[in-house]
């Protein structure tokens, strides 16, 4: 499976939303990762159909989405940033009427919901009340509603937005376990959510593509651009002011400041090696919401 985009572009009141986005998706995940607003809702609207480009095209394996019609969706899993559930619903009966919603012949959606609801351990909990469920159990419903059809290709918009660090981490896990002989798209301005698992991160800001590449790529670009620097109480206010911070801890009566910047910041300064929030810092820079 190979998605290409081509162009795409998008406005809003004369200000674009998306700028040229042009990229090219192969099995593996790929981390859209970008401040709130920097495009990767729209992206993902335009890619399932929801909103229609200004300009350029998408391709699955050579073919313009256009030209697929329906069949095109029957491609896809999604689960949207603020997915609305019907409270109500039974966590077995949701799953059965969305395999209707789907076109999954019964007994097949049947088995399918089963297996999935084992693989999201919610197993004991499928004939509970959707209203019922904590945060992370519903991101798990939701991403069990996504596999349904066994798509090709995995949409992810902000999944793990409002859980706590062990629901991210059990979503993450069974997010690389989906992951296998399928393209996942993961938007996030979490950076912990896809620095261990994606195989390539989609740097996006203010609608146009900063850099596509693997983790361990764009890291070792960062090299020589990241430091400690030893501050006291006396000079921290200064330079938090001056430099670009990515971490402050206290040891002691010191303070160590991680510091982003082309050039040895501080005559003390020396290199440390960089992690991906430090890629995430260098590109989208201050004033970012992350």
């Amino acid at each position: 499976m190979k998605v290409t985009f081509k162009g795409i572009s998008k406005q809003y009141k004369g200000k674009y939303a998306l700028k040229n986005f042009t990229s090219e998706l192969e099995n593996g995940i790929y981390g859209l990762l970008g401040a709130n607003g920097a495009g990767k809702t729209t992206l993902i609207n335009i890619f399932v159909g929801i909103l229609k480009s200004d300009e350029g095209q998408i391709l699955i394996n050579g073919e313009d989405v256009r030209g697929l019609g329906i069949d095109f969706l029957s491609h896809i899993g999604y689960l949207p940033q603020y997915p609305q559930f019907y409270k109500n619903f039974e966590v077995i009966d949701f799953l059965r009427y969305m395999c209707v919603l789907k076109d999954i012949p019964m007994e097949k959606g049947e088995k399918r919901a089963r297996e999935l609801l084992e693989i999201v351990n919610l197993s004991s909990a499928h004939n509970k009340k959707i209203g019922a469920l904590s945060g992370g159990m519903r991101q798990r419903v939701g991403i069990a509603q996504a596999m349904l059809g066994d798509p090709d290709i995995l949409i992810l918009d902000e999944p793990t937005a409002g859980l706590d660090p062990q629901e991210r981490i059990r979503f993450r896990n069974l997010i690389a376990k989906f992951a296998e002989n399928r393209i996942v798209l993961l938007a996030t301005h979490i950076v912990s959510d896809i620095e261990f698992i994606a195989n390539q991160v989609i740097l996006l800001k203010d609608g146009q593509l900063v850099k596509q590449d693997t983790p361990q790529a764009l890291m070792r670009g960062m090299e020589g651009k990241v430091w400690n620097v030893t501050a006291t109480d006396a000079t921290v206010d200064d330079k938090l002011k001056r430099l670009k911070i990515s971490n402050m801890m206290r040891d002691q009566e010191k303070i160590l400041l991680r510091v982003i910047a082309d050039e040895q910041p501080d005559p003390h300064a020396v290199h440390v090696q960089a992690n991906l929030e430090d890629v995430f810092l260098y590109y989208f820079g201050e004033g970012e919401q992350w």
